[in-house]
């Protein structure tokens, strides 16, 4: 079999990624396929099977890649807790025990707190944003600087796009509601909740409905109404709160262990970030596709859809910008991509409210006016 079938596997995902990771699968040599080596790689998961959507990006990354190399690249996707705790995901690539994984940067903030970066700050960007960022502004390249300290290399490998706000078992009207409440959500999100008076829990997806359902919890964020129904969210809570202030766009991520990365044949280094590309942009329109039913669902169900209040919204915008700052004077890794990050969300702020926003506002606006 030669190459050449090779490049004719990865040319569907080239011409609909059109990215530069792409393009040196156009320029293999002339060797033949079976000249490379039959791999088999182990991918850990911070994810549940059960999550088809979240799961299915690692899904997604591992039969593409098998694809594009007529299966002698094999990675097999293992969920949350069948190697490792979810949350152990970049200790395990870190380690060796596994080659890569699939997960969340932000799990990871005790580490290093500009890991946040790489998954999605409070007030922050919203997915198509965040990947101008990733692939255009400078910040995929800060945060792979960043891993080489982990012995890591990163890719973009998913994205849910802007993420409700979680489920309460009681209104939340005022900051005062938010004294001592019991919540699961993660990240820097979970920071500044904590500056509100929110008592803080991490826990991976497969504990929240049972903790929340159990009383150990007061109220949890996941991702959005597809993913939650599944998760049964709306048995254990009643209030459906927006937006999701603190993960506007979030990006999950492949985490790949660097010794294994530098021993792979170029090609397959290309095919797998060619895989990413594809994983990053199919999770994020299968969301897209998907929430809008979910959300109708839960509603009809006796979900109550919420919105913040103003006060806790500018309450929140300004704890998390005091808590960059604060970060920034201590941490010169976090100040640098701070800084970089502040100056690209300016200027994108800038230009979507002339194009996207004015355009989204009427759209919606005489949506709204049309007869049911």
């Amino acid at each position: 079999m030669q190459r050449r079938h090779l490049i004719t596997g990865a040319a569907g995902a080239t011409a609909a990624v059109g990215l530069s990771g792409c393009i040196r699968i156009r320029r293999m040599t002339s060797r033949t396929t079976s000249s490379l080596p039959s791999l088999r790689w182990r991918m850990a998961t911070s994810w549940p099977k059960s999550l088809d959507t979240i799961f299915g990006g690692a899904e997604t990354i591992c039969r593409r890649v098998a694809e594009m190399t007529d299966n002698r690249f094999i990675i097999t996707p293992f969920a949350a807790g069948e190697v490792v705790p979810g949350l152990q995901v970049l200790d395990a690539v870190q380690a060796g025990t596994v080659e890569c994984g699939h997960s969340a940067s932000y799990y990871y903030i005790g580490k290093n707190p500009t890991l946040v970066f790489g998954t999605s700050v409070p007030f922050g960007l919203n997915a198509q944003q965040q990947n101008s960022w990733l692939y255009q502004g400078g910040g995929l390249e800060a945060l792979q600087n960043l891993y080489r300290d982990f012995s890591i290399i990163n890719f973009p490998a998913g994205n849910t796009g802007p993420q409700m706000g979680g489920w309460f078992k009681r209104p939340i009207q005022t900051l005062t509601d938010l004294q001592g409440l019991k919540m699961r959500i993660p990240g820097m999100g979970g920071k500044v909740m904590a500056s509100l008076g929110v008592n803080v829990q991490v826990l991976p997806g497969s504990e929240i409905y049972l903790a929340l359902d159990r009383g150990a919890i007061d109220a949890a964020e996941w991702v959005g109404p597809y993913d939650d129904e599944i998760l049964g969210l709306h048995k254990a809570a009643r209030y459906y709160y927006y937006p999701g202030w603190w993960e506007p766009g979030p990006t999950l991520e492949a985490q790949v262990n660097l010794a294994a990365w530098n021993k792979l044949p170029a090609e397959y280094q290309a095919v797998f970030k060619t895989a990413c590309f594809e994983a990053n942009l199919s999770m994020l329109s299968r969301y897209d596709a998907l929430n809008g039913d979910a959300l109708g669902r839960l509603t009809q169900g006796g979900t109550q859809l919420t919105a913040y209040s103003p006060a806790i919204l500018t309450a929140a915008q300004q704890a998390a910008f005091e808590i960059y700052e604060d970060t920034a004077r201590t941490d010169a890794t976090f100040k640098t991509v701070f800084e970089q990050w502040r100056a690209f969300r300016t200027q994108v702020y800038r230009w979507n409210k002339i194009n996207a926003l004015s355009f989204d506002n009427f759209a919606i606006a005489a949506l709204q006016a049309e007869p049911e």
